[in-house]
């Protein structure tokens, strides 16, 4: 995964991870509040883009939970925000992901629509054909039926497909 200086706050010389997060995880979303809390780790936005292959996303199951098919080539473009994680905040979410059962932390390739992070060494910033590689929590153990879902380009838990997420504080 690519390199990033850390965060603000981040002890020097720590690794940072990239990972794009494409559902509940995104600003404005139910559970963005556990990117910001530092009790977690340390997660600085980078910034926005797309999976550069398609991939199926679908909500499904009784909770209404957005899923990344681990199935390239299929589906749409995704889109979703880029984030610096530190060696915390990614075993943090690797739990809250519930990896690697739920959901497997697979690479996928990037198109960065839109950077706000540092400049700096050239494994700073997105590659010279604007893309970047970061962790994603896909999933490749799920229902065969999930593949026949409606697939969505961008998740908002409050979309127009009229799936509302159901938080785990209310399950």
């Amino acid at each position: 995964m690519e390199s990033h200086p850390p965060p603000a706050g981040t002890a020097a010389g720590a690794r940072m991870a990239c990972v794009f997060v494409y559902g509940t995880l995104k600003r404005g979303q139910p559970n963005h509040k556990v990117l910001r809390d530092r009790m977690n780790g340390c997660a600085a936005f980078r910034g926005r883009g797309r999976t550069l292959e398609p991939y199926p996303l679908v909500i499904a199951g009784e909770h209404n939970i957005p899923h990344l098919l681990n199935l390239p080539g299929q589906g749409q473009r995704v889109a979703g925000e880029i984030y610096a994680v530190d060696e915390r905040m990614l075993s943090f979410l690797d739990e809250f992901e519930g990896c690697p059962d739920m959901y497997q932390r697979t690479p996928v390739r990037v198109a960065v629509l839109e950077w706000e992070g540092a400049r700096g060494a050239p494994e700073d910033t997105p590659a010279a054909d604007g893309t970047l590689q970061c962790f994603v929590y896909s999933t490749a153990t799920y229902s065969p039926e999930w593949v026949h879902l409606p697939h969505h380009a961008d998740y908002d838990s409050q979309g127009e497909h009229g799936l509302r997420y159901n938080p785990r504080e209310n399950r």
